[in-house]
């Protein structure tokens, strides 16, 4: 019982309405850096390409053809060049075409990325997908909750991404190495906390009982924890950070899909959404910070490089701010799990990734 009330205050944290400043959140000077950022042309996707390209990189902004509520990514493309003109920086801004649930098309982006041979500097892995149904399959045989990100029916309604961001995260990995100081920031969610370690039935089913959504949360997040212990222990790979991030509660267009559903309870969505939730471009401050700000960057007691006061990464931040990560993100033996788990969904040996990374 305890155990679990402290898992519920931990995942209430997350749902955070603190008004952030520029003071918390200030940038950095990102000139002529690269950045890919996945599901950028919506939510808080979108805001943090906006804010990200005031800073001056040049950026990827990598999403599907979206549906008729979304802004399209050509129009985010105008929008973040405009911000980026207007602060005097001349940088290539475009948009590349991925479906997140399309593992083919996953491949064709990294390997369209690869050909550039450019290094990569920041990798945002934010993508995620609303479903009216939690028992749609893509086509590679996953639950779309389970793949890419959807809703699913219960109350809790937030971002979800974990086997695509995974794939795309790993085929990048040699990009991200030429950088001096890489960072990979995922979008996690509070509600990990509340998820159910089980990976008899990792892709969900109806045994879960709705739970795919917190556990696939759970599952991520364990993963970001392992990604960089293993990074840790390769000196190729050692300088790259990996965190987690909460944005909070988020009034966003993502609610649209999920609203039309039969029996679903609107009155309440609309007055937390009133009420309670945040801003997209309040929930953006939490990608942004993670990519910039020195507190989370490399750790130069464990890395040999960053700032002084780098924390490093395999960390769960909450908004800004770093949390305590449900207990079995610091068990080696659940994170290896997953690890394997993951090895055998995504065929990564037989991909050669495994070998090839040398982890």
């Amino acid at each position: 019982m305890a155990a679990y009330l402290n898992d519920l205050y931990q995942a209430l944290r997350g749902v955070n309405s603190t008004f952030l400043t520029e003071q918390h959140v200030p940038g950095a000077d990102l000139t002529g850096k690269w950045i890919i950022i996945t599901g950028s042309n919506n939510g808080v996707g979108f805001e943090a390409a906006k804010a990200l390209a005031a800073m001056g990189p040049n950026m990827i902004l990598a999403c599907r053809e979206p549906p008729a509520w979304e802004l399209h990514p050509t129009e985010a493309v105008k929008q973040c060049q405009a911000l980026s003109e207007a602060q005097g920086h001349s940088s290539t801004i475009e948009w590349w075409e991925i479906d997140m649930a399309d593992f083919d098309s996953v491949e064709a982006f990294c390997e369209r990325w690869i050909k550039c041979d450019r290094a990569l500097d920041i990798l945002c892995n934010n993508a995620g997908l609303a479903s009216k149904s939690p028992a749609i399959m893509t086509k590679d045989g996953f639950q779309l909750v389970h793949q890419v990100g959807s809703h699913f029916e219960s109350s809790w309604l937030q971002f979800v991404n974990f086997l695509s961001q995974v794939l795309l995260t790993l085929r990048l990995l040699p990009s991200l190495t030429r950088s001096v100081e890489p960072r990979i920031v995922c979008t996690t969610s509070c509600i990990h906390h509340l998820g159910v370690f089980d990976l008899d039935h990792f892709n969900g089913g109806p045994e879960m009982k709705g739970a795919d959504y917190p556990n696939n949360k759970l599952y991520f997040q364990t993963w970001v924890t392992e990604l960089q212990s293993r990074f840790l222990k390769h000196p190729e790979y050692r300088h790259i950070t990996v965190n987690g991030v909460n944005p909070g509660f988020v009034s966003s267009d993502i609610w649209k899909a999920i609203t039309t559903r039969k029996n679903f309870p609107t009155t309440i969505l609309n007055y937390l959404l009133q009420y309670v939730a945040i801003t997209p471009q309040q929930g953006s401050l939490a990608i942004t910070h993670a990519a910039t700000c020195p507190e989370f960057g490399p750790d130069p007691r464990k890395q040999g490089v960053g700032h002084p006061n780098g924390l490093g990464g395999g960390k769960y931040i909450n908004r800004i701010w770093e949390a305590p990560a449900k207990w079995y993100c610091n068990d080696p033996d659940a994170r290896s799990r997953v690890w394997i788990k993951l090895d055998e969904e995504l065929h990564l040996r037989e991909k050669g990734l495994l070998e090839i990374l040398g982890l």
